[in-house]
């Protein structure tokens, strides 16, 4: 996935940004904030995750598939690539 030290740091500091969104919504959930705000952190939290999603597919896509050795090799990335992203977007 992350195919170099500096791609894995970069991902890892993505990861924990997202925990402190997450954080920051059951504190929300737990002051008894009003319905408004824990919307609008889960929300952003969402987005988070979708925008990590998309870094790591467009990684898996140029690493993967678009550098693939042969097309048998590209056709199997694709297809887990698939089978990744139909279970994502449930």
């Amino acid at each position: 996935m992350a195919h170099t030290l500096k791609d894995k740091v970069k991902i890892i500091n993505r990861v924990n940004r997202i925990k402190g969104q997450l954080e920051a919504f059951i504190k929300a959930l737990e002051s008894n904030q009003d319905c408004y705000q824990n919307m609008q952190l889960l929300s952003s939290c969402r987005g988070a995750m979708n925008g990590l999603m998309t870094e790591l597919v467009e990684d898996h896509i140029r690493e993967h598939i678009v550098k693939a050795e042969n097309k048998k090799t590209a056709a199997e990335s694709g297809e887990d690539l698939i089978k990744i992203l139909k279970s994502f977007l449930k």
